[in-house]
């Protein structure tokens, strides 16, 4: 799924009113009235008090229409006018005055917290006041507003992006936004949904689709996309029914040092479960017996010392290698990894202590092949690229490095996101319970077993993100967040290629299981 820009969206609004030869106050009934009905699905026409807080411009248009959507159906609205300024937008004013014909209780005008109304917490607030058109700070009395949302408790609803929350910077006062319970964002997710610093101001989310021009959505090339199933099922390769484990690559994987053994089991045991047909591993003397115990699928190759990486050579030609699990930062080590660097032409994929070499000694970034994949955590990129400002500020150094040596930034978090060159690739699945020892390991071995397969190397980053966090979401049913271990996301990720292929359970199959397991 793309994710639109704020000025792609403005793009979108006016494509559409030209092509479809409407109006922009015909756009924004349509979208007022997708709101409407997400809500009386859900509400079913339950009396709770609904309070409206409407700005002066678009977005407070958009909360006038679903007002009065709400009124003709018999909800029990109030509606307030958060005044802000002097202007109001064209399409506020005409929505302003169609309020009056259904209603003889006018919206109620907010000019300072003396204004404030009553709401308890059984209450519901609607929250279409900025939407992603404010460029200016907001004013005290409008902070404490929104303090006093949050003050309440009331579920709070906000209509396209909580108010005060700008699509492409991080808010210097989480006074200053609303800490929304449900958004309900237009065409589009808002990028600001997925970074760690601004995803806390909305609990969830979901898109409505307000019938955005066909070809403007096919034809915008987006700097963001969100990734799903039906966005990596195009990159699945099927199996001929004559294939064998020679057509499937073999993946190398170089890492373990005393005491860190289990990081490359974890490694090579998600390389053939995500499909590759060989594995080898490359550790010191003392991982082989632990290796070929813990796992027989694999072939051990060691180094001559017995603790620690000295030297890496192997007489084997792997199809994809991945080096940095558990392999410490020993002086010598770093050697070896440098010697290794400037006669490699593999796929590499680097993780954990190699990307801390990489950062203690950046002359090594000019020897990697090109698209070479890097999987840091928060702080093993700071180590590489320097501290940041903001998750915005991340992103822009984040993209100006992989531009610069032409790698892939796979950066680690709750929403991973996958960089390459100027483009970001958002995943969407996972959850907490991957914040657990190894989980980095295992998405190590399963993009060097992709690139294996003949993946390529940006694909295979994706996907394989993509299907870490499915087995992972898989997993959790079974064991919940704070079991969840490494081990448990490659014994469920046949069940993550499974799930590719399986279509959306119908309203009237589920209705019968519910029924049944009653």
């Amino acid at each position: 799924m793309k994710i639109f820009s704020k000025e792609q969206i403005y793009q979108g609004d006016a494509r559409t009113i030209e092509r479809q030869n409407i109006s922009s106050a015909d756009l924004m009934e349509r979208a007022g009235l997708k709101v409407f009905n997400w809500m009386h699905v859900r509400l079913q026409g339950a009396q709770v008090p609904i309070h409206i807080f409407c700005g002066i411009g678009n977005n407070g248009g958009d909360g006038l229409v679903l007002a009065r959507h709400l009124i003709l159906d018999g909800y029990n609205v109030k509606i307030y006018v958060v005044n802000c300024s002097d202007k109001r937008s064209k399409d506020f004013l005409i929505n302003y005055d169609k309020i009056k014909t259904v209603t003889k209780n006018w919206p109620t005008l907010l000019s300072c917290k003396e204004d404030f109304p009553e709401i308890h917490t059984e209450d519901i607030i609607v929250d279409a006041i900025f939407g992603i058109g404010l460029n200016r700070p907001v004013d005290n009395w409008i902070k404490d507003l929104f303090v006093y949302f949050k003050k309440t408790k009331a579920f709070t609803l906000s209509i396209d992006i909580p108010s005060g929350l700008s699509t492409d910077s991080v808010p210097k006062d989480e006074n200053a936004v609303v800490w929304a319970g449900f958004t309900l964002s237009f065409v589009t997710p808002k990028l600001v949904f997925f970074l760690p610093e601004t995803a806390k101001y909305t609990m969830q989310w979901e898109v409505l689709d307000i019938d955005l021009d066909v070809k403007f959505l096919y034809e915008t090339v987006t700097e963001a996309e969100l990734i799903g199933k039906h966005d990596v099922l195009p990159f699945y390769i099927p199996r001929d029914k004559f294939s064998h484990k020679g057509q499937f690559g073999h993946s190398l994987i170089i890492g373990g040092s005393y005491g860190k053994i289990g990081a490359v089991i974890l490694a090579s045991r998600a390389v053939l479960s995500s499909g590759a047909g060989l594995v080898s591993a490359y550790v010191p003397k003392c991982g082989c017996v632990p290796l070929q115990s813990a796992f027989p699928e694999a072939m051990v190759i060691t180094d001559i010392d017995e603790e620690k990486i000295t030297k890496i050579d192997f007489n084997i030609t792997p199809t994809a290698i991945g080096f940095g699990v558990g392999v410490g930062t020993d002086a010598k080590t770093i050697q070896a990894f440098e010697g290794f660097l400037k006669k490699n032409t593999t796929p590499l994929i680097i993780d954990a202590d190699g990307i801390n070499m990489l950062a203690q000694k950046k002359s090594l970034l000019k020897l990697l092949p090109e698209q070479t994949i890097l999987t840091p955590h928060p702080k093993e990129l700071k180590r590489l690229i320097g501290m940041w400002t903001d998750d915005f500020d991340k992103l822009a150094k984040v993209k100006a490095f992989s531009k610069k040596y032409n790698l892939i930034i796979v950066i680690k978090g709750a929403n991973t996101i996958t960089v390459f060159q100027e483009k970001l690739y958002v995943n969407s699945t996972g959850n907490p319970g991957l914040a657990t020892a190894g989980s980095g390991d295992v998405l190590t071995g399963i993009i060097t077993g992709l690139i294996s397969q003949g993946y390529q190397p940006l694909s295979a980053s994706i996907f394989g993100v993509y299907l870490h966090g499915k087995s992972a979401d898989i997993a959790v049913e079974d064991y919940g967040y704070q079991s969840l271990i490494a081990s448990h996301v490659i014994d469920y990720l046949g069940e993550a290629y499974k799930d590719l292929f399986k279509l959306p359970e119908q309203p009237e199959a589920r209705e019968a299981r519910d029924a049944g397991e009653k």
